[in-house]
């Protein structure tokens, strides 16, 4: 497995460095890969429980979404 790559981009001098991550950056990247899957995950979640209830909602109702839709469109 190759190593990621950190790129250093001085703007006073406009000297670019490229390198490898050290074990306390590769240590924080993997860390923030974790939190943003359990981000992603934790929000499609959220979104299936909303829709969820606004589907009890409408069957309580008797209408369709299409059906609400075009009562509030």
């Amino acid at each position: 497995m190759t190593t990621p790559q950190i790129t250093i981009h001085d703007a006073i001098t406009g000297e670019i460095i490229t390198r490898e991550m050290n074990d306390v950056e590769i240590s924080l990247f993997e860390a923030d890969q974790n939190k943003a899957k359990k981000d992603v995950s934790a929000k499609a979640k959220a979104e299936k429980t909303a829709a969820d209830k606004q589907q009890t909602i409408l069957d309580r109702l008797g209408l369709t979404t299409e059906e609400f839709q075009t009562l509030i469109g």
